[in-house]
């Protein structure tokens, strides 16, 4: 393989000699790099040796290293014992959660974390120095011959920027399957990104198996059109279906956090709810006598949940609770965008309860909603509490009630929606719809797919935009991290969600990862060249204009 040269920028933090062995195109870009001149050749057989650890969980990022290894290349990895190991992994307590050092030599490569997903990252690392992106895409028996490889002498010490990288994929609007899940989380997992924002409900369609409300995926998970209408694009009755059983949602779960990546589902309510309220119309709806049925349109649908209903109200306490036994981490996402309110202001009831709450404005039947669910959350075992996430329309009404241990997603006026959250003591996720909503057009070239915008989100846009700019010191712990977040809405197929997501979604992991001080986009373009081959490895389509 050829792989690009790269620029490692700050000189304070890196020491390159004037010639060095080979070019590391590394994504995302490391923190502190300094490369030699030697080798470390691998042979047939690699001995390695971990420390202990609670869960033997350090031995099992070690044995599927190995089992990766080794079905890419065929070279078998043997455990020995620490003074003759040539790949050891040893506990540093003094590192973060999630950083690593990793020292490779003639003698060997040692790696050092202080907890397994330390660990993980630095064998990512690795894996992207290897001759071939074949050992990070998993191909059996992609590599026919290693004799002769080697790994460049280099010492790398690495922490995140922040704790939260994400990517959100929508499939209330489009139904994508297990399958195609898993290869996105692999992708993430190589990117170090470790947050998948699960969006499973929409106006559309509701993706997730309720027992409570088999409705939900009896009626809600069907619609009489595959297409999404919108303008000159009509409905073209066909009947499209799908939705995840809650044991394949607990599979998913597994799988992810095997790769270090944590989950957390979204329950749009109770705006963008059109295919529950189709599913439970006599509670959910303000008005059960009209007809309701899952939408076939694009756009927001004015058909929300029947707020001060108590039966609406105990149905989202019971899907949260079937939601906690399916998603350990400790977050769920409410949904809260684009919830229009004219249906509460034409119902006796909604009418009703803003008396009882002394307000004049319909949003904050919103925010007593889910005041009331999160006192419900507060009433279970900690083990089975979760932290609420919600849009940044939240913040128009009077969050007061919600307390501060919430979380907004800033996406419409991201700096600016994150700075309120953040001033108003709320912790915030920058998710800026321009430029992370990587589900746009990607170029203005005619080749690209039928999607949204203009092709202004280009991979270089992505990459420049600056999270937490010119954010008060004081304030930036608030700050928990960035994410990209695709919408289906024009996206019918998986093929064509991978085209728009490679490789703007390494964009977004780099920001996530690497110091601001670090990032520069000609530097990131050329080590982005060895993706290619990575994305063809692994099976998922990419955007190819960036690619030389």
């Amino acid at each position: 393989m050829k792989f690009s040269h790269i620029l490692l920028a700050a000189a304070s933090l890196l020491s390159l000699p004037i010639a060095a062995a080979e070019p590391l195109p590394l994504i995302p870009l490391p923190v502190s790099v300094q490369q030699g001149q030697g080798h470390f050749p691998l042979k047939e057989r690699l001995k390695v040796f971990a420390d202990a650890y609670p869960g033997d969980s350090i031995a099992m990022v070690l044995n599927r290293f190995g089992r990766d290894l080794t079905k890419a290349t065929g070279i078998k990895v043997v455990k020995g014992k620490a003074k003759n190991a040539e790949l050891s992994l040893r506990l540093n307590k003094q590192l973060g959660p999630e950083a690593y050092s990793l020292q490779v030599s003639s003698d060997g490569i040692r790696v050092e974390a202080a907890r397994p997903a330390g660990f993980f990252y630095a064998l990512q690392t690795l894996k992207q120095l290897m001759p071939s992106r074949a050992v990070m895409a998993g191909v059996a028996g992609a590599v026919s011959e290693v004799s002769g490889w080697k790994l460049p002498e280099v010492t790398i010490n690495d922490t995140p920027r922040f704790g939260w990288r994400g990517f959100m994929l929508d499939e209330g609007r489009h139904f994508y399957g297990k399958e195609e899940i898993k290869k996105l989380l692999d992708v993430m997992a190589a990117y170090k990104l470790n947050r998948f924002h699960w969006h499973l409900t929409e106006d559309q369609g509701w993706r997730l198996e309720i027992k409570k409300y088999p409705l939900l995926t009896d009626v809600g998970a069907t619609r009489q059109s595959k297409v999404l209408a919108w303008g000159d694009v009509k409905p073209d009755g066909q009947t499209y279906a799908g939705y995840y059983t809650q044991d394949d949602a607990r599979e998913i779960v597994a799988y992810a956090r095997e790769r270090f990546i944590e989950i957390v589902p979204e329950v749009d309510i109770p705006g963008h709810s059109q295919a529950a309220v189709a599913s439970y119309p006599e509670f959910l709806s303000c008005d059960p006598e009209n007809k309701h049925e899952v939408w076939l349109w694009q756009g927001v649908s004015g058909d929300v949940i029947n707020v001060a209903n108590p039966q609406a109200v105990q149905f989202a306490k019971d899907v949260i609770d079937e939601l906690t036994d399916i998603f350990p981490f400790g977050y769920i996402h409410l949904g809260g965008d684009e919830c229009p309110t004219h249906k509460w202001e034409n119902n006796a009831l909604c009418q009703e309860q803003l008396k009882q709450i002394g307000s004049s404005n319909y949003r904050d039947l919103q925010i007593n909603f889910y005041r009331q669910l999160k006192e419900h959350i507060a009433t279970k075992p900690a083990a089975r509490q979760r932290s609420l996430i919600f849009w940044n329309e939240v913040l128009h009404g009077n969050t007061a009630p919600l307390g501060s241990d919430i979380t907004i997603m800033a996406w419409v006026g991201a700096d600016g929606a994150a700075l309120d959250a953040a001033k108003r003591g709320l912790k915030t996720i920058l998710t800026p719809q321009i430029p992370y909503y990587i589900n746009r057009r990607q170029s203005d070239l005619p080749t690209e797919p039928r999607s949204q915008g203009y092709g202004t989100e280009t991979v270089e846009a992505v990459y420049n935009y600056v999270p937490m700019n010119n954010v008060p010191a004081e304030l930036q712990p608030q700050y928990m991290g960035v994410q990209a977040n695709f919408w289906t809405e024009w996206v019918e197929d998986a093929s064509t969600v991978q085209y728009l997501t490679f490789p703007r979604l390494a964009a977004v992991a780099e920001a996530g990862w690497t110091p601001q001080s670090l990032r520069k986009y000609p530097d990131f373009l050329q080590r982005l060249q060895a993706e290619a081959d990575f994305y063809q490895l692994k099976g998922v389509n990419y955007g190819k204009h960036v690619f030389r």
